[in-house]
């Protein structure tokens, strides 16, 4: 899934709903007997993120590159299918081109732990408006 609302499922041939995420939510309301409200807030406990934040850049591809050589020694898994998103033992994040906008995209995301989110977002953030 992203942000932006589009989750694709296997189970669905690989196609793109709305539809079934929502229905998978009143599931797990029902079967958990909580609220929306609950369920979201043990969510952001759980998995902090940063949510997107947007830089404008003008070589996309040197940035990408450069936060990937600064990073991926340290990474337990790497991937280059969408920008450069590398994994490591307590946190993760995910860099990406605009295909529309001359910008670069930033998600980091961890474990239970808001702080280390905050540390590494402006740690990468500050590597990014350093190239």
């Amino acid at each position: 899934g992203e942000m932006s609302g589009h989750h694709y499922f296997k189970e669905f041939g690989n196609c793109d709903s709305g539809m079934l995420p929502w229905l998978i939510i009143l599931s797990v309301l029902k079967e958990k007997n909580i609220s929306l409200k609950d369920l979201i807030e043990e969510a952001k406990r759980n998995f902090p993120i940063s949510g997107e934040i947007n830089r404008t850049v003008e070589d996309a591809d040197r940035v990408l590159e450069k936060v990937r050589s600064e990073y991926q020694a340290e990474a337990i898994a790497a991937s280059d299918i969408d920008g450069v998103s590398l994994e490591f033992e307590k946190w993760r994040f995910n860099l990406r081109k605009s295909n529309t906008e001359p910008l670069i995209r930033l998600n980091v995301e961890s474990r239970g732990d808001e702080a280390l989110v905050k540390e590494k977002t402006e740690e990468l953030l500050g590597l990014i408006e350093s190239i």
